[in-house]
């Protein structure tokens, strides 16, 4: 079955099923399934103790712990703990209350709403939500439409979180581009600096990113987004009470009163901190002297991460205890906010494990390998493959609601194209995977981020939905064209050039509406 068009089975019924039942671990359980019962030539006994040695091996490999593999899943466990004691400890809020004292104009409230979301880049759940509940009050007092706030957060939550080493998306990303790297035997960089090399190739996010800035610097509004932010001007309503409008997320957590602005802002630096410093020390380690590049390429990520994330939780616990001792929020809080922490990064943490278990199994049927030699045969143009595969991750994300479902379904099937072909397309390849995927779950209604997003700010749902999806095309079709410049010349400046090219033309050439009066209050 190996190397024969019977390998497309797995993938395409994971495709299939996560696409018609929006249920990711129940598509991927059946990708690795059939994966395995094809590779045991049908028999139920082997199929069982493939599946059992390729689960084993994500947690021991030649007779030692795998620390790669559970590092990482620590590391996602610890920064839910992370955010959620942040949040009892009142550091959101007390943010929001400073801020509001500072910002002046309405471009200004969006700026700040748009810097707010780049910083805060350890988590998109924790990104949405938290810059949701700091903005809200500023963006209320400048008439701004909730619409327009959970578009400002959608665009710098997931796109943000994706090209950040030093976030949940980073380790699980990281976590998977290493077993595909292992896979292939490609040794030319590590899993760290393949991520690395593949931020300034994510079009989409620079795309997105940058209309959003364009946006609220000149006002261009078209779409349904033009009528809320009209609304919101003239009335001083922001959004439309006779629609459901959701409020906070349902959390029974106690949220301190006397938090400081510390309380969100000293357990992040301690995360960056000490997960760069560790990267620093894990590489001179091994190099031995303190060549930057040399560190950075011998770094222990996972061990890095985890380390980075148990000083960030250890200074986020010393605030929370801070607080009890302010009688800002009772000691008992400390239990229910450990557990509510770990229990908001399981989802995560069972994609990921399905995941390295569905490319271990991709690999050993060599479904790439059968496809690589389809592009061979019909003469198409590898450098057509990263845009080619934005527009299937972004339809795949599009329709089942979640970017990492399709990061650990397309990323294997990219990587051993690209590997079985030409390998200098590999990195592009993935990229354009990461990119379509954010893409596809950016406007995909039934996503979890653009649902943490609209209840973040406030808006209806539905209004999020339909006001984001006109920029976030736009966003798209500005990244497929230098995802296909890219492919063809194999210079991501010359990529990048042609995106920031028509971003100019889209700052220059959009019809903008100057608002005269810079502040309201309600």
């Amino acid at each position: 079955m190996e190397n024969t068009i019977y390998s497309l089975i797995p993938p395409l019924l994971a495709i299939l099923m996560v696409i018609l039942t929006r249920r990711v671990l129940l598509s991927l359980g059946a990708g690795i399934v059939a994966a395995a019962f094809l590779l045991a030539e049908f028999s139920l006994i082997k199929t069982f103790t493939i599946i059992w040695d390729a689960v084993k091996g994500i947690f021991v490999a030649d007779g030692a712990l795998n620390t790669w593999n559970v590092y990482i899943i620590l590391f996602l466990l610890i920064l839910g703990v992370i955010t959620a004691f942040v949040n009892i400890s009142g550091g959101s809020r007390a943010f929001g209350e400073w801020a509001t004292k500072r910002v002046k104009t309405r471009a200004g409230a969006q700026v700040m709403t748009a810097i707010l979301g780049i910083i805060i880049f350890i988590d998109d759940y924790f990104n949405a939500l938290a810059v949701g509940q700091v903005s809200r009050p500023i963006t209320d007092r400048h008439r701004i439409s909730r619409a327009k706030l959970a578009y400002i957060i959608d665009s710098t939550s997931a796109p943000i979180c994706v090209v950040s080493p030093i976030s949940s998306w980073g380790a699980y990303i990281i976590g998977i581009l290493g077993t595909i790297l292992a896979t292939h035997q490609i040794t030319e960089y590590s899993p760290f600096s393949a991520f690395i090399q593949m931020i300034p190739m994510n079009m989409y996010v620079w795309a997105t990113i940058i209309i959003v800035f364009i946006v609220a610097i000149k006002g261009i509004e078209f779409g349904q987004m033009k009528k809320h932010e009209e609304k919101a001007i003239e009335t001083g309503e922001v959004f439309d009470s006779s629609k459901e409008i959701p409020g906070e997320l349902k959390n029974d957590l106690p949220v301190s009163e006397k938090g400081t602005v510390g309380d969100l802002v000293w357990p992040i630096v301690a995360l960056v901190v000490g997960t760069v410093g560790a990267m620093l020390l894990t590489g001179y380690q091994v190099v031995g002297e303190f060549s930057l590049l040399a560190i950075f390429e011998n770094t222990d990520v996972a061990a890095s991460l985890l380390y980075g994330g148990l000083f960030g939780l250890i200074v986020s616990i010393i605030f929370f205890a801070i607080q009890v001792s302010k009688k800002g929020v009772e000691g008992k809080a400390f239990g229910p906010g450990l557990i509510e922490g770990v229990k908001s990064m399981l989802p995560a943490v069972y994609i990921l494990l399905f995941a390295w278990v569905i490319v271990t199994l991709i690999d050993s049927l060599g479904t790439g390998a059968y496809l690589a030699g389809l592009v061979e045969s019909s003469n198409l143009n590898t450098g057509l493959l990263p845009v080619i595969l934005f527009i299937v991750a972004g339809i795949m994300a599009f329709s089942t609601g979640t970017s990492w479902g399709s990061f650990g379904i397309l990323l294997p099937i990219a990587g051993e194209i690209a590997a079985s072909t030409d390998v200098s397309i590999l990195l592009p390849a993935m990229a354009a995977v990461l990119a379509g995927s954010v893409f596809g779950d950016h406007c995909s209604p039934i996503s979890d981020t653009t649902i943490l997003s609209s209840t973040g700010a406030g808006s209806n749902h539905i209004d999020h939905v339909v006001t984001q999806l006109p920029y976030a095309i736009t966003g798209a079709v500005i990244a497929a064209a230098g995802f296909l410049i890219l492919g063809l010349t194999g210079s991501t400046l010359i990529g990048l050039a042609v995106v920031i090219l028509i971003l100019v033309l889209f700052a220059v050439f959009g019809k903008s509406k100057q608002v005269q009066s810079q502040s309201h209050s309600q």
